[in-house]
């Protein structure tokens, strides 16, 4: 098509975008180009509204709330758990929203986490986000255990993506459990959650999978998978709001085991308030909920996942990759002769939702970039995320954006930055 690399095809294929509305209801600014999303979505109107009508009921009901409205608020993270088991495919009863990320990794490797003198060994990745990292090797040393005798590395043979196979030879029988990114947070990478699920069970190991940067943008099916548990924040994709309570997957074949952190909001809603100094579990995954919940931090994440949805993940991930691709068309067109590469794969299916543009002097780069309204995030040493978020980012956007890293590249705008990091990259 001739004019693929120019303004009229962005704004024809923006024309055809079957959810292009649904910008309309996020608050975008005229002069900014937002590809931040894959690491804190931006606010909606419908958060807004969810989280001013829980804000209204705790008004008029005082501590009635918890009880009094329609959806109550003592039972708030059942009913969140509810709206987000579609998105990843599972039953209501095993997902919940609960605490942060890192919590819910050391509330599930302290349920999960059994080590005998033959099966000891938890398996990761060398290039996954550092907190999984911290929280595994936490976990091991509250066994009274060393980390550098129970954790097995994988390293990755480029430094960018993890390959199937290599886990799966290293699945040895001391293996106990294997702990995952479905997504890597730098590259992008869609890991082939299938083919290592199904042999880590063959073999008796337990498999537990991250997925902070799919959820909401990649189509999950744990009703097929049957993953053992999983862990999920919800203020990327699915823009819950800068420090949403997170998400927290167990398989109901779990639900008869202790909860590793268990606290009183995991007790029986029957008998919770009896106060017994002895626990129950509930017989679900909220089972696993500790202290009181977050509501008002919670509350933005209800109207987030209705309008979710509405649409289903999958338009969303159909979207996601054509927009993917023509920001990776893009960058081949006009960036490429200028020092780039992309970072990410390039094949559809391990592909997740961002672009890793790689530069050496992406740290300058990226700062070029805010000075232009543009909102990328710069992942070190060389990595500027662009992440083109199929609920508001238009191909327009991403034409544009691309138009300014080249006038940056041209006017060699990022030497007027330092190549100092800040505090918050």
């Amino acid at each position: 098509m001739k004019d693929y690399f120019e303004r009229s095809y962005a704004q024809e294929s923006d024309k055809n975008d079957k959810i292009y509305e649904y910008r309309e209801r996020f608050y975008l600014k005229d002069d900014e180009y937002y590809m931040d999303g894959n690491s804190c979505g931006l606010c909606s109107k419908d958060a807004e509204e969810t989280l001013e009508r829980v804000l209204s009921e705790w008004k008029k009901y005082g501590i009635d709330c918890w009880t009094k409205p329609e959806h109550q608020l003592f039972l708030y993270q059942d009913y969140l758990g509810e709206l987000m088991a579609p998105i990843i495919n599972a039953k209501a009863s095993e997902v919940t929203i609960h605490s942060s990320t890192t919590i819910n990794i050391h509330t599930a490797i302290g349920t999960f986490y059994k080590p005998t003198k033959e099966k000891f060994k938890i398996l990761v990745d060398d290039i996954n986000f550092p907190t999984d990292r911290y929280a595994i090797d936490s976990q091991i040393r509250l066994k009274g255990l060393n980390p550098e005798d129970c954790v097995k590395v994988v390293e990755s043979r480029d430094g960018k993506m993890i390959f199937e196979e290599d886990f799966i030879e290293a699945m040895t029988e001391d293996v106990a459990i294997i702990f995952l990114p479905s997504v890597l947070y730098r590259s992008g990478q869609l890991v082939g959650m299938e083919k290592i699920t199904k042999v880590a069970k063959e073999r008796g190991i337990i498999i537990g999978w991250d997925l902070c940067h799919s959820v909401g943008v990649v189509p999950h099916d744990f009703n097929a998978l049957q993953p053992d548990f999983a862990v999920f924040c919800t203020y990327k994709y699915l823009n819950g709001g800068p420090g949403s309570p997170a998400g927290l997957y167990i398989n109901e074949k779990h639900f008869n085991k202790e909860p590793g952190l268990a606290g009183w909001h995991g007790n029986k809603k029957e008998t919770q308030f009896d106060l017994k100094h002895t626990f129950e579990s509930a017989n679900n995954a909220g089972g696993w909920q500790t202290g009181t919940q977050h509501v008002l931090s919670m509350a933005p994440l209800e109207g987030s996942l209705k309008m979710i949805n509405e649409m289903g993940v999958g338009i969303l991930r159909e979207k996601s990759l054509m927009l993917t691709k023509y920001m990776m068309d893009l960058v081949d067109e006009k960036l490429v002769k200028y020092g780039f590469e992309i970072g990410n794969p390039r094949e559809d299916e391990i592909r997740g939702g961002h672009v890793a543009l790689e530069h050496e002097e992406a740290m300058r780069i990226n700062e070029a970039l805010k000075a232009n309204k543009v909102i990328p995030d710069f992942r070190f040493p060389n990595v500027i995320r662009l992440a083109p978020v199929p609920l508001y980012v238009s191909y327009e956007d991403v034409y544009d954006v691309i138009e300014i890293i080249e006038k940056i590249m041209i006017n060699k705008e990022y030497e007027k930055y330092s190549k100092k990091r800040g505090i918050v990259a």
